[in-house]
């Protein structure tokens, strides 16, 4: 049975330089774990640590219950796809896949099996015989990924390797990686910047904030139950709605609206409201919870329309509302804030506030 965890990984260039801190997570067999977070937060620095093509300053990498924290890259049982498929230009397709096999001292018909296997799941027939300079962007991604798979690692390890990919291919590279992977049971880890892919394709994700683990859970928990601010921002297109609001008894005001705070709340002078655009809807006459404002911007996506309201009775609070396409509404608009889509942050620490009575006794007892 395939694993991989990483204890306490940390990685210092200066005092002020410290890409990773104190990281520690396990990835077990059959799971697809997701390293997401802005440029510099730390995702590619933890997965050079784990391929061992840099050193911890500290911690652990211990893959199939043995440390290999000092053991040489080649030696840690792993297949890493990179951005740049890192392919040899002056070998065949066949020839790319088989290099590695080869030089593990494979012999030619296990080296032919395997690639064959391979070619099943990825549909390199027809390429086997081109150079890398004669393939497309997503064919040479199938490449890199079939060399990986030929493997059989314990971890595969993959460094945003769509990133190169525009946004069509991307789309279709990233339906056959789901697929792919779905059928075979080694641990991945998968670096990206883009929250799509993270959300799609992954078991787990662990959304990183400056070399500080923020969230690590699956992603529908990720999106409905965001750990913190950070989190809640981070993850979501269009990006949830996050208003700073005053709070009077037991209430938050937004604008000449007051949002009335969970049962036995208590509430610090100033709360973070968020709610996410998709969750925001056209306020019917039964609806009792609701904030009025008037549409300054409407952008066209084609299946919905997003459009940007001042709210009333404020100089500077907005709300985005992801509306149906066919769909209309007046200058004047008024909005339903379901309750259940509501989400409150600390303004000052930006986490979470519970609320229920379960989530602050959980909260409590952590």
């Amino acid at each position: 049975m395939s694993n991989l965890e990483i204890k306490h990984l940390n990685k210092t260039y200066s005092s002020k330089i410290v890409p990773v801190r104190d990281m520690s997570l396990a990835v077990e067999e059959g799971e697809f774990l997701t390293l997401v977070g802005p440029s510099g937060c730390g995702k590619s620095t933890t997965l050079r640590m784990i391929a061992g093509l840099e050193q911890p300053t500290k911690g652990q990498v211990i893959i199939n219950d043995k440390d290999v924290t000092h053991v040489r890259a080649g030696d840690r049982d792993i297949a890493m796809v990179f951005q740049s498929y890192a392919l040899y230009p002056h070998m065949s397709v066949y020839e790319n896949m088989a290099s590695g096999l080869k030089l593990q001292g494979m012999n030619e018909r296990e080296v032919r099996d395997r690639i064959e296997e391979a070619n099943r799941v990825l549909g390199l027939d027809d390429f086997l015989n081109r150079k890398p300079a004669q393939l497309s962007g997503g064919q040479r991604q199938r490449v890199a990924l079939g060399r990986a798979l030929v493997r059989r690692p314990a971890v595969f390890l993959l460094d945003e390797p769509l990133s190169n990919l525009d946004a069509l291919l991307r789309e279709q590279v990233r339906a056959d990686l789901k697929q792919i992977f779905e059928k075979q049971s080694a641990p991945v880890v998968y670096v990206t910047h883009d929250q799509t892919e993270a959300m799609t394709l992954s078991t787990k994700v662990a959304v990183l904030n400056k070399g500080d683990i923020q969230q690590l859970d699956s992603p529908s928990t990720i999106y409905n139950r965001p750990a913190n601010q950070f989190v809640a921002g981070f993850i979501g297109s269009p990006q949830m709605n996050l208003l700073n609001l005053n709070c009077e008894n037991n209430q938050a005001v937004l604008g000449n609206s007051r949002i009335p705070l969970p049962d036995r709340f208590v509430p610090p002078p100033e709360v973070v409201l968020g709610i996410r655009p998709e969750h925001l809807q056209i306020a019917t006459s039964e609806d009792t919870q609701t904030v009025s404002g008037q549409v300054f911007l409407v952008e066209n996506l084609g299946m919905s329309n997003l459009l940007s309201v001042r709210v009333n009775g404020s100089d500077h609070l907005t709300l985005r509302a992801l509306l149906p396409s066919d769909q209309s509404w007046d200058e004047q608009i008024t909005l339903t804030l379901p309750t259940e889509r509501i989400h409150w942050f600390n303004m000052q620490t930006g986490e979470r506030l519970p609320d229920s009575t379960t989530e602050r006794e959980m909260t409590t007892t952590r």
